[in-house]
């Protein structure tokens, strides 16, 4: 690896691990209503991304993008979703379902690859088929297994991976275009807010000074793994960051396994295997197809050579 290399991979290993620790963050919010947590996370998360693009001098590119209807369409839609999908997060953790986040953040991926086949029309291998035919069979076990649909994990999954089209289709940078997409939902968040204050058992009305730390440190903690994120992005090559991805939920479920004490029986673990068996065939084709391409680059495959 070069220097540059290096240094990309051990940002996203920090970005990915802090990721992954998170949950560990959430669940010592677990007696507040996530719909009020995610509410504070977003406000608080608007100004540090405030603070973020004064420093870097990103203002001009994100007022252009929302003043053009359909970029800032685009974003306020990847808004929504990112919404949904940290509230269904905090949900989940803060309700002992650790485990099925793990399980939404291992078929993100999976999702992630179905849109690229079905919405943008990308080559399918062999591989590809059988990945999706192994996630398909891993929903119906653990159905089976849960006694209902793994509803978090897949709304986890189909919000991440629509999100991620979303941000393919937005000329921001990744940093540019979260500040965007906080920034439309401050007001909504603001009124959750400010609804929810009045209730018993919320934030201003029982937190504790550990609590509002916590609390606001939100926008802080959503903020740094994005930047360390955004280093490892430019200076990993796909192949390899891609995997690394696996670190995120790998902690979460040895955390809902190990330390929260959550159940994982047999059957539910055969849908986890499925779906690990679908992520060794994607991340293989995902190998085979950069080695390839460097192949070609360096003119020493066959189809190079002519």
């Amino acid at each position: 690896m070069t220097d540059e290399t290096s240094r990309g991979v051990r940002a996203g290993i920090a970005a990915y691990t802090i990721w992954g620790l998170l949950t560990v963050y959430w669940k010592q919010l677990e007696d507040f209503d996530p719909f009020e947590l995610v509410g504070w996370r977003i406000a608080c998360a608007a100004v540090v991304m405030a603070v973020i693009m004064t420093a870097t001098r990103s203002w001009p590119p994100l007022v252009a993008a929302l003043r053009d209807r359909t970029t800032s369409s685009r974003l306020l839609l990847a808004a929504l979703l990112l919404a949904a999908n940290w509230t269904s997060y905090v949900w989940a953790v803060s309700n002992d379902h650790v485990i099925e986040t793990a399980l939404g953040y291992f078929m993100a991926p999976l999702g992630t690859m179905v849109i690229g086949v079905v919405v943008l029309h990308e080559r399918t291998s062999r591989l590809h088929l059988v990945a999706i035919a192994l996630a398909a069979l891993a929903v119906v076990v653990l159905t089976m297994s849960y006694g209902r649909p793994p509803y978090v994990a897949l709304v986890m999954a189909s919000t991440w991976s629509l999100y991620g089209l979303l941000k393919r289709r937005v000329a921001l940078t990744g940093i540019e275009s979260l500040a965007g997409e906080t920034f439309l939902l401050t007001i909504p968040a603001i009124v959750v807010i400010l609804v929810m204050a009045t209730r018993d058992g919320s934030i201003p009305s029982s937190a504790t000074d550990r609590d509002w730390v916590l609390v606001l440190l939100t926008g802080l903690v959503t903020a740094v793994p994005l930047m360390l994120f955004a280093v490892a992005a430019q200076r990993v090559p796909f192949g390899l960051l891609g995997p690394l991805q696996y670190i995120v939920p790998t902690i979460n479920l040895v955390l809902g396994w190990f330390v929260y004490g959550e159940t994982m029986p047999a059957d539910r673990l055969v849908g986890f295997a499925l779906v690990w068996a679908a992520l060794v065939a994607i991340t293989v084709d995902r190998v085979r197809s950069t080695r390839h391409d460097r192949l070609v680059d360096a003119g020493l495959t066959p189809t190079a050579r002519g």
